[in-house]
């Protein structure tokens, strides 16, 4: 009998805490969660990612770090940066950090199954930037940096763009 109960209470525990992907606010960013390496040619520099569930999985959070090799115009560039994914107002949004101490707000936009993109705010005399991640058929991600000039909200120009595999 002490076994059942036991049994039991543990199944209504793990129920309680178990999310559905449809009661899930965080089910689009799925299956970007785990640790990623960039898989792209050392020439163009090397670096990882990871997607963890944070604060009793009510955020989610993305850790970064790129190393850039010396070019003729610049020298060897390091790469840090946080990003906290949260929910406000019945909507998704983001709020990123970086080493070099810019501070980007994003809305995050579900797209098709397994892609994602963060598009940051509009504002007067401020370039624009869209983050996007999607899954390949291969179980990579692609991800993908833009920036829209100050002045041309909508004219995004690709900086960045990368795949990366999971870390093993």
């Amino acid at each position: 009998m002490r076994r059942l109960l036991f049994l039991i209470l543990f199944l209504c525990g793990a129920a309680a805490f178990a999310q559905t992907p449809a009661g899930d606010p965080y089910a689009s960013l799925r299956f970007l969660i785990g640790e990623w390496v960039a898989d792209g040619p050392a020439a163009a520099g090397s670096g990882h990612f990871e997607f963890t569930r944070d604060l009793q999985g009510n955020v989610v959070v993305r850790r970064n770090h790129a190393e850039y090799p010396a070019a003729s115009d610049r020298p060897v560039a390091n790469h840090d940066d946080l990003m906290v994914i949260y929910r406000e107002g019945g909507g998704t949004r983001a709020i990123y950090f970086d080493n070099e101490g810019h501070v980007i707000r994003y809305a995050v936009e579900a797209g098709a199954p397994d892609a994602v993109t963060f598009v940051s705010e509009a504002a007067a005399g401020t370039p624009r930037y869209r983050l996007s991640y999607k899954k390949l058929p291969d179980g990579r991600v692609s991800g993908k940096f833009e920036v829209a000039p100050p002045g041309k909200s909508e004219e995004f120009k690709t900086y960045l763009e990368w795949t990366a595999k999971r870390k093993p």
